[in-house]
């Protein structure tokens, strides 16, 4: 069974509510929290399921819109996303995001992401308390920022990601640990463009300290992409509300590095936007 759609992000197994939860639709669109996806896949199952039909098949979809403001250097960012979960197994999901980023020579940028999620072992698997679960995806990103050309890089890269996500019930509060290793060629989160690959690590904790309500971090480790180009370490810390079955509000600040690295001396090492206010508005059908 899969457990996204019968676990809440507040630990609906453990308290027995029912509360909008993850995954949500990240920044680009696939099952997880604002940078990194969860091994959980995305959409709650159909009212009765139906006897028979597409009711079985296919989840309801769920959406999520996200606005980042890296005020720092005066850059906003915008991302929409939507996915939804074929045979309780594989997850399907698309995202778009447009980005004001003048201090990188362009008025603005489009991105276009498609991705897919194969849940490979259900948590809990094996009758056990302590399996998680485990799955594999990829994203296809493309950008039309102006400083791929002036940095040589690609309009359009992959990544690969195997990710292990669990719900620890049996500490005092409800805890939620992931963490997993990232296949990518992508610069500033492949807004700016693509370039050689690299693995990285990521992971994310969240504690459930009532039954709508999570604090967490988010942490992604910046990939060296090649020809001199580091990006820098990702995080944030976030709090989310579940305000109920459908609707999640999130409200985060995220560190994404130091700009000026590249803006004023001219390198491409440890690459960032700044920091920044983070709201997001996610809908489970």
């Amino acid at each position: 069974m899969n457990i996204c759609k019968t676990l809440s992000f507040a630990a609906a197994a453990a308290i027995g509510t029912a509360y909008g939860g993850v995954p949500l639709n990240n920044l680009q669109g696939a099952g997880g929290i604002a940078f990194n996806p969860l091994a959980y896949t995305a959409g709650q199952p159909w009212e009765g399921g139906g006897s028979n039909g597409l009711n079985q098949v296919v989840s309801k979809p769920q959406v999520g819109g996200w606005y980042v403001n890296l005020n720092e250097k005066d850059i906003n960012w915008w991302a929409a996303g939507a996915a939804f979960t074929v045979a309780n197994r594989l997850e399907l999901s698309a995202g778009y995001g447009f980005v004001n980023a003048h201090k990188y020579g362009d008025k603005s940028i489009d991105t276009y992401n498609a991705g897919a999620k194969l849940r490979l072992l259900d948590e809990n698997a094996f009758d056990t308390s302590w399996v998680p679960a485990i799955a594999v995806g990829g994203i296809y990103k493309y950008t039309n920022s102006r400083t791929v050309d002036a940095l040589n890089l690609d309009h359009d890269g992959f990544d690969a990601y195997v990710v292990a996500t669990k719900l620890i019930s049996q500490t005092p509060v409800p805890v939620l640990v992931s963490a997993g290793l990232l296949y990518t060629d992508e610069v500033v989160n492949g807004v700016v463009g693509h370039n050689h690959y690299d693995t990285v690590a990521f992971g994310n904790i969240d504690i459930l300290p009532a039954e709508n309500v999570a604090i967490g971090l988010e942490y992604k480790q910046g990939a060296r992409v090649g020809d001199g180009i580091r990006n820098h370490d990702y995080w944030d810390g976030h709090v989310a509300w579940f305000v109920n079955k459908n609707l999640t509000l999130v409200a985060a600040f995220a560190e994404t590095g130091d700009p000026d690295k590249f803006y004023r001396r001219g390198s491409a090492k440890n690459l960032g936007v700044g920091s920044g206010l983070v709201l997001s508005v996610q809908y489970q059908f």
